[in-house]
């Protein structure tokens, strides 16, 4: 199956659930290798992934492959900020990461947002890789932690955006 087969569309309140659950399910294989202590609290995420999903799911777009989820993406309120980036880990490195990630910045670039930041977990190389192979660069990297809690470093990305330019693709019906 290609990216060809996605429909990328505004998530529905009724997705909540199944939008948590692949935000964990992500979550659980890749990011909670890289944590430490409390961090890799398996309830505490699942709660916190929750909270989120149904915080911003007026601003969440979803990958849906033969009328399956298998990803999503959110924007944070009053920022060109995307703070959840999620494939379902049967459907990674298919492009649906992508596909996802360009929409998004399409809907940033037409509120008039001139470019978008993003966090990932420093150690998460492959996240990092994706993430400037779609032409975001380092613009620093965060210390988080502390008092108690195991420190833990992000890496803050930033991309510029700017309006579509390329080939006119029409087809049959255009």
């Amino acid at each position: 199956m290609t990216v060809l087969d996605m429909t990328i569309r505004k998530a529905v309140a009724s997705e909540a659930e199944r939008l948590a659950e692949i935000g964990y399910l992500a979550w659980e294989r890749d990011l909670r290798p890289f944590l430490a202590g409390e961090l890799q609290n398996r309830q505490a995420e699942r709660r916190r992934l929750h909270h989120a999903v149904h915080d911003l799911l007026d601003r969440t777009i979803v990958a849906e492959r033969d009328g399956v989820l298998v990803g999503w993406c959110a924007r944070a309120r009053g920022r060109a900020y995307i703070p959840y980036l999620f494939v379902s880990p049967l459907s990674q490195n298919q492009g649906i990461g992508t596909l996802l990630l360009k929409r998004m910045e399409s809907v940033l670039e037409l509120e008039g947002c001139d470019r978008v930041h993003l966090d990932t977990l420093s150690d998460n190389v492959r996240a990092v890789n994706f993430y400037q192979h779609l032409g975001y660069q380092i613009l620093a990297l965060k210390h988080e932690g502390g008092s108690g809690r195991d420190p833990q470093t992000s890496v803050r990305l930033e991309k510029r955006l700017s309006p579509y330019r390329g080939p006119l693709d029409v087809g049959p019906e255009d």
